[in-house]
């Protein structure tokens, strides 16, 4: 797999991670914009892997979804050397 392909892979899974936690605490895109004053348009994006985002933004979004950082990176990878 090469770096782009990683690259894609950890973009999508950490997207359904966070929509998975944003879902399961009953938030819409606009609840999470509120409490992460990041744009709904780009949380949608992120969620479905499409966008890179900055440490700054992921540090919001745990701070909106109110989980560690850690929880959010809490998934399985399948990227090999």
């Amino acid at each position: 797999m090469n770096d782009s392909e990683a690259l894609n892979e950890f973009l999508v899974k950490f997207g359904e991670k966070v929509k998975k936690e944003r879902e399961s605490k009953g938030l819409t895109l606009d609840d999470l914009e509120f409490h992460s004053s990041i744009d709904s348009s780009d949380i949608n994006k992120i969620e479905l892997g499409q966008r890179n985002i900055t440490f700054k933004s992921f540090l919001r979004i745990a701070n909106g979804l109110k989980v560690t950082p850690q929880e959010l990176l809490d998934f399985e990878l399948n990227i090999t050397k």
